[in-house]
């Protein structure tokens, strides 16, 4: 694969408008809710599953995940095709009634489906922000913008589990008051979407529009999304991973997203997503990252918080306090990678840095024993902690830097995908290690007393303080010994994101922007670059 050469174009003007800003407000805004009602439900998840004695509790959350990614890739497209801002007013509209749904839901099946709505207005919510700032501002410029939208992000991820808490342990308020407190919040962002977010929109009849909508790829790659997530879902917890619940949809999903590709590649003359992007190894490498740190990030946080419950006897609210390390230095070197990367112009710095601290931080983790010092754990978050952050802004530079800016909603909408489906892979890798290590170092009596089929952490971590000794010191022993090769698999894990980090070259980023696209104020006002003055890279 051949790499583009260096972008030459007018410079975009670094002033910005009260217009500009109230823009980025609006999409904040979008972006805070979407994190913080992901943070708070599941910390409230088990009081919600108890009020309504569900079997299917795993659905609650699954359902939300799998709406959302199965259709990221068509959020893009749409957006390319009926405009920004209303795909984005879409999006809300469906979160808002998720949330409505899930409050009023009288029952599991009721909840699960206001979930699944929730979760496709969550995954538009996600893909449009990141367009709409893609297309206010140049690449160039992106880097503290994007920090501070990680900012926000870590922010609501740190107060979601309080709020989420509040909510469950308040007769008062009750857990429903919690899916209510996102309408006046959806509420505010849509009517300043509306009045606010005045974006260019192309100039098509719909039937125009309706007729270049990949019908065949978009039916190809939510179903075989949807196939590979379901198995991944039942996959130790409803049915055995050598089962065949699990294993055929898994095969024909990866399978499906394998025929969409070449689909793809090969078929529409306006693919969903188009796979032209991948033609250089620069992109490829932003998106290798994506994936590996989507896998790594989504077990850290997911099963931290049971070294904490099974080792140190924490609450599961209080664990979700001691996992604050990882967001409080999350959200600072976010911002430091956008910086740097701005005043710089460069970026794969940042990205070698970044997984070199993943690295050693999962290192470190992979030597917690159940009586480790908390001086150690905090540190050892801080530490993988800088390097998620870092990852978090620095990962689009390399995806979107060889790219021309046409294709900047496609390539979003792909790197959020990539990064959301590698999420959900590294839930369920992580939970098969945990559970065969479990089942090889709990002793054998106990793991004997446990009800067969389920899921050994989750049926072990309440009866954990009732145990008597040594019992319980050589429970606590097998699940720190069991996460250490957790770990140490992402330590594997991490070290290919690094290697994949050294295969992306800098190439000066952007300082132009889509002229079919951005603010209409700058149309009226004559600021606008003309489309034939715009200097794009081309792909090789």
């Amino acid at each position: 694969m051949s790499e583009p050469s260096a972008v030459s174009g007018p410079d975009v003007s670094t002033r910005k408008t009260a217009s500009f800003w109230l823009s980025l407000l609006s999409i904040t805004i979008a972006t805070f809710l979407a994190a913080l009602d992901t943070s708070a439900v599941s910390t409230a998840l088990p009081t919600i599953v108890n009020q309504f004695q569900g079997q299917q509790f795993v659905w609650v959350g699954s359902a939300y995940t799998l709406a959302g990614v199965a259709f990221l890739p068509l959020s893009g497209h749409f957006a390319n095709l009926f405009g920004r801002k209303p795909i984005l007013l879409v999006g809300l509209a469906l979160f808002a009634l998720g949330s409505a749904l899930c409050g009023a839901a009288s029952s599991m099946a009721m909840l699960i489906g206001g979930r699944t709505v929730q979760g496709l207005g969550s995954g538009v919510i996600l893909a449009l922000t990141e367009i709409i700032l893609a297309d206010l501002v140049p690449l160039r410029e992106r880097g503290a913008y994007q920090g501070a939208i990680g900012l926000i992000w870590s922010i609501a991820s740190i107060i979601g589990p309080l709020v989420g808490g509040a909510f469950a342990q308040r007769q008062d308020w009750t857990w429903r008051g919690l899916f209510y407190l996102n309408l006046p919040l959806t509420g505010i962002s849509m009517v300043l979407c509306l009045v606010f977010l005045n974006l260019k929109t192309p100039r098509a009849s719909f039937r125009d529009r309706f007729r270049r909508i990949d019908w065949i790829g978009n039916i190809l790659i939510i179903g075989s999304t949807t196939s590979a997530l379901l198995a991944l879902t039942w996959g130790g917890i409803q049915f055995s991973w050598t089962s065949a619940h699990v294993l055929a949809p898994l095969i024909i999903g990866i399978v499906g997203i394998f025929a969409w590709v070449l689909y793809e590649i090969t078929v529409p003359l306006e693919p969903t997503i188009p796979f032209r992007l991948l033609s250089n190894r620069t992109t490829v490498s932003g998106y290798i990252g994506t994936a590996l740190q989507g896998f790594i990030i989504a077990a850290a946080l997911f099963y931290l918080p049971v070294y904490f419950q099974a080792c140190k006897g924490a609450s599961p609210i209080r664990s979700g306090v001691d996992v604050l390390p990882y967001s409080l230095s999350i959200a600072p070197f976010a911002i430091v990678a956008g910086g740097t990367a701005t005043a710089m112009n460069k970026y794969k710095p940042q990205n070698v840095i970044a997984w070199a601290c993943i690295v050693v931080g999962m290192g470190l983790q992979s030597t917690l024993h159940a009586d480790s010092a908390t001086r150690n754990w905090i540190g050892f978050q801080i530490v993988a902690g800088i390097g998620f952050g870092m990852l978090f802004t620095a990962t689009t530079f390399p995806i979107l830097a060889p790219l021309p800016v046409e294709v900047n909603a496609s390539a979003l909408a792909f790197f959020i995908f990539v990064r959301t489906f590698f999420q959900a892979w590294g839930i369920t890798v992580g939970a098969t290690v945990l559970q065969n290590q479990l089942r090889s170092r709990l002793p054998t009596d106990f793991l004997a007393s446990l009800p067969s089929g389920v899921e050994i952490s989750y049926a072990t971590i309440p009866q954990i303080q009732n145990l008597g000794q040594p019992l319980r010191d050589e429970v606590r022993a097998a699940f720190a010994d069991s996460l250490d090769v957790l770990w140490e698999v992402m330590i594997a894990v991490a070290g290919v994101g690094f290697l994949s980090a050294w295969l992306m070259r800098e190439i000066p980023m952007q300082q132009v922007q889509d002229a079919n696209w951005g603010l209409e104020e700058k149309a009226k006002s004559g600021e606008a670059i003309p489309a034939d003055d715009v200097a794009l890279n081309t792909l090789a």
